[in-house]
């Protein structure tokens, strides 16, 4: 685990937690919000509506449609070059580049051509298998859930 707790997160997932390392030299406004979230419990129960083998597992949806957010103003775009490789965590938008909101993805392999459009926020650093057997669907039949959303520091 990260040194850092405060900029670590433990999203427990059915299979078992997923430790990320929060990027806040990347994207601080976006890892401010993470952790306003997480410390409110949003994610807890909130499922992964969009998961596509090879690609990319997507949640932060409340509605679980893929539709919905926070209640919070959505968020000014904070584009990096860092590369959206395996682990990589960013921010899903609409089709404007400054509508991220609560949801989010985490990337199972590389998928370079999303980079310097999407809001990199974190990378995770234990328990990618764990995101690895998530349920497949748009939408998963069963989605599988984040069971409990915390920052190392409260825990």
């Amino acid at each position: 685990m990260s040194a850092d707790l405060e900029n670590t997160l433990i999203l427990t997932l059915e299979n078992g937690p997923v430790t990320i390392r929060l990027r806040p030299d990347l994207a601080p406004g976006h890892v401010e919000r993470i952790k306003e979230l997480v410390r409110e419990g949003f994610y807890d129960g909130v499922v992964f509506h969009r998961v596509i083998p090879g690609f990319m597992a997507q949640g932060g949806d409340p509605s679980g449609t893929g539709r919905g957010g926070s209640d919070k103003p959505d968020i000014a775009a904070e584009f990096s070059k860092t590369a959206h490789v395996r682990g990589i965590c960013s921010m899903a938008r609409t089709p404007d580049p400054n509508s991220a909101n609560s949801q989010f993805f985490i990337v199972f392999d590389d998928a370079t051509f999303l980079d310097g459009q999407y809001t990199v926020w974190g990378e995770v650093v234990e328990g990618m298998e764990h995101v690895d057997a998530l349920p497949k669907g748009e939408p998963p039949a069963e989605p599988g859930a984040i069971l409990s959303a915390k920052i190392a520091a409260d825990a």
